[in-house]
């Protein structure tokens, strides 16, 4: 390939939540599986410097880099779709810009003169894209994704920097690819071309002419339809692209690739490449859609009717269901109703039990008598973070008989505080990237079910936490046969917990969903859905042959 990086900009229009992230990722799998080193990264246009504060309501996921960024959940579909471990430099917000800009001004950088959107904002954006195309190594494309929705006011810096960037780099370097609605009208029984056109019309209104559209659709359009979004917002017919909704995202590349979109890209940027390389991603989709096996794991959590600030836990039990041939039912419990309603009645048909990361008091009781629940009835269970934590005072308080354990972010007058904060969170009092964050070693001891699933004793794992394991209480837990499976190399920190009395009972101070990835399932979401399986056949099985005992015993003589 030539020195020069070609630039893929990918914009959103009449609505939100369209799919951006997910087209982008596709579209750098089908160029990275011809063979082409792709970058992708999100240019988010809130003011924010990051999303680690914002609320998972407002924004989703965090998504959590090995260097410690806290980032936008998109780069969490970048990761996944590309199987590439990304960083700070691959998610830009408006927030980030305006500190940067506004540091060197008060630096005196600037010599005196007014400092403007055009040109300071939008060069410290194109410098930012740009800086991409030799970090750390050469790439031939970089993908990047304009958050928000064409129009918004807040984007329109980051669409002028794209503009420009169209302009002074050429368009053999340069391709607009513009993801928009096409809705399916019920009571007419008709698709509407209308709010494309007005989206289009917009982004040529300030100077960007896309080379592509991706119409969202319910199902898809027809040729004629393309004919005519073609003729109204002149872009070639071929490169108007059916992007309907489909059962896995997994599919996306394959119905992108279906259409010649990555054909399209190679042509316009004068590529002579080989076809896709596809043959693992094929039959992985195939599986996600017809799997033998079916289970139900109960997620209990206080964000469970966002699914969103769980999405990489979604993710990761999809990656899971493919190693055990299993479609993976995710059964969303709300902790708070769980603590009202008793576990009995809410977790009585589940085959596994996670409990997810978060903060904060609330549903905090219901997640313990989950727990409790689960490892009374030998079901499958796997803690994340703050899951972790709740295992442990369950453990303290049911096993060890310590009733008023608890951890220390929630009550700090305490008898028996078996979570505690860090010792370098001590007077710590901003919120934002304060916490310990990204990749840290952790090692496991032999024998137990994390060594058996990672298949080796040191492993690298990504963190978001504050509090911890108090080492106080570290023997009696392990008098009451709590195994602390995992630890960090100077043994400080407790990062995974086990019971081996259970059939399967692990629980991590870090979030494994990050780093699974479909091909590749991460090792204790992998060998939780395949103890998952293994339950409900045996369950399956009891309940079998304890139905055959009553038939026959009820039959006439």
């Amino acid at each position: 390939m030539s020195d020069k990086a070609k630039y893929i900009f990918v914009t959103g229009g009449v609505v939100s939540a369209l799919g951006k992230g997910i087209a982008s990722a596709s579209i750098g799998l089908l160029l990275q599986r011809r063979g082409l080193k792709v970058r992708n990264c999100k240019l988010d246009p809130y003011l924010n410097v990051d999303p680690g504060t914002m609320n998972p309501f407002q924004h989703g996921e965090v998504f959590v880099l090995d260097d410690g960024s806290e980032t936008d959940l998109d780069l969490g579909h970048y990761e996944r779709f590309l199987d590439q471990s990304l960083t700070k430099d691959n998610n830009v917000t408006t927030g980030q810009v305006y500190h940067t800009i506004i540091t060197r001004e008060r630096r005196g950088d600037y010599l005196g003169a007014t400092v403007q959107v055009i040109p300071h904002v939008t060069e410290e954006i194109k410098n930012r894209i740009k800086k991409l195309e030799r970090n750390p190594d050469p790439v031939d494309v970089i993908i990047a994704e304009i958050g928000g929705t064409v129009g918004d006011i807040e984007s329109l810096p980051f669409l002028e920097a794209i503009r420009q960037m169209g302009q002074e780099e050429g368009p053999e370097n340069t391709m607009f690819i513009h993801v928009t609605l096409v809705p399916h009208i019920q009571t007419a029984g008709e698709f509407k071309t209308k709010p494309t056109q007005h989206s289009v019309r917009a982004l040529r209104e300030i100077g960007i002419q896309p080379n592509m559209l991706l119409c969202r659709c319910s199902r898809p359009i027809s040729d004629a339809l393309r004919q005519k979004i073609s003729l109204f917002c002149s872009v070639p017919a071929d490169a108007v692209i059916n992007a309907e909704d489909v059962s896995t995202i997994y599919e996306v590349p394959l119905r992108f690739h279906a259409q010649q979109t990555d054909d399209l890209i190679c042509r316009r940027f004068g590529w002579q490449l080989p076809a896709p390389e596809l043959s693992e991603w094929t039959p992985m989709v195939e599986k996600i859609n017809s799997p033998r096996n079916h289970i139900k794991i109960g997620i209990c959590g206080k964000y469970v009717n966002l699914k969103d600030a769980y999405k990489s836990i979604i993710e990761a039990f999809i990656h899971a269901g493919v190693f055990s041939d299993a479609r993976v039912s995710l059964i969303w419990v709300s902790s708070e109703d769980l603590k009202h309603s008793g576990a009995d009645k809410l977790l009585h048909d589940i085959d596994g039990l996670l409990i997810p990361g978060g903060f904060g008091e609330r549903g905090v009781e219901g997640k313990i008598e989950a727990i409790r629940y689960v490892r009374e009835n030998n079901i499958p269970f796997l803690g994340i973070c703050l899951g972790m934590q709740c295992a442990v005072i369950e453990f303290a308080r049911n096993v060890c008989k310590l009733a008023d354990a608890h951890s220390f972010e929630f009550y700090r007058d305490l008898k028996h505080p078996v979570i505690h904060l860090m010792a370098d969170q001590e007077g710590v009092t901003e919120l934002g990237g304060t916490m310990r964050l990204g990749a840290y070693p952790c090692v496991l001891t032999e024998g137990s079910k994390s060594h058996e699933a990672y298949g080796q004793t040191e492993i690298s794992e990504r963190h978001r936490h504050r509090y911890e394991l108090n080492n106080a209480y570290r023997d009696m837990l392990l008098e009451n046969g709590l195994l602390l499976s995992g630890v960090s190399p100077d043994k400080r920190l407790v990062e995974i917990v086990e019971i081996p009395s259970h059939s399967w009972f692990v629980a991590a101070q870090f979030h494994p969903e990050l780093k699974s990835r479909p091909t590749r399932p991460h090792p204790l979401f992998r060998d939780f859905v395949k103890a998952a399986v293994q339950y409900q056949k045996e369950a399956k099985g009891d309940a079998r042959k304890a139905s055959a005992a009553v038939d026959l015993t009820d039959a006439p003589g």
